[in-house]
């Protein structure tokens, strides 16, 4: 198997901007078992040191997922609950609109749905840093929720070690298809500054 992501931040007075990609593939003797990518952004801009109103977009592409692709857009107001050196702990939320396609029948559904997300982060020590990010965007249709948790170890300078483990969720999928599939991850990171 084999996971990729990549994540680009861009601040600048007022306004924050992120994009970000994530993929992932498996395979094994009986042929490919995950086919998964992602791109995702958001810009920001600040009311407050902790207030801000977001914008924020996600396409998924999942060859084992009911869903051919999921597309959403979603706008709204976040606040940071704790912003410390050491601990950082944030909530946005808004209304938004989701489109997605059904792998077996290409038949499309589209609809206005609620994005919510949580954020946590926490230095346990000088090296170690835990890290929560929780999506849930519903609507009539379907519910998605996705959790990544991570452990992120420095090994020296811009280099790290991460452990992760995602949880991600669909209500409404196609008879015989699991509702919910997790990863666990180990990888390297490197941030550039």
């Amino acid at each position: 198997s084999a996971n990729a992501a990549a994540e680009v931040k861009y601040a600048r007075d007022k306004w924050g901007h992120t994009l970000g990609f994530a993929g992932n593939y498996g395979s094994d003797s009986g042929g490919t078992t995950a086919q998964r990518w992602e791109v995702r952004g958001q810009s920001d801009y600040k009311f407050t040191d902790r207030a801000y109103w977001f914008g924020a977009g996600r396409y998924e592409d999942d060859r084992f997922s009911t869903y051919d692709f999921q597309s959403s857009l979603a706008t709204g107001l976040g606040y940071k609950l704790i912003d410390e050196e050491r601990t950082k702990l944030w909530v946005q939320g808004g209304p938004g609109y989701r489109y997605a396609e059904y792998r077996a029948t290409g038949e499309s559904e589209d609809g206005l749905i609620f994005r919510g997300d949580l954020g946590f982060e926490h230095q346990l020590t000088d090296t170690t840093k835990i890290v929560d990010r929780f999506l849930i965007e519903t609507g009539s249709d379907n519910t998605y929720i996705q959790n990544d948790l991570g452990l992120e170890v420095t090994i020296k300078g811009s280099l790290g070690l991460r452990v992760g483990y995602q949880v991600r969720h669909n209500t409404d999928v196609t008879a015989g298809l699991e509702k919910t599939d997790t990863l666990t991850t180990l990888g390297l990171i490197y941030e550039l500054k």
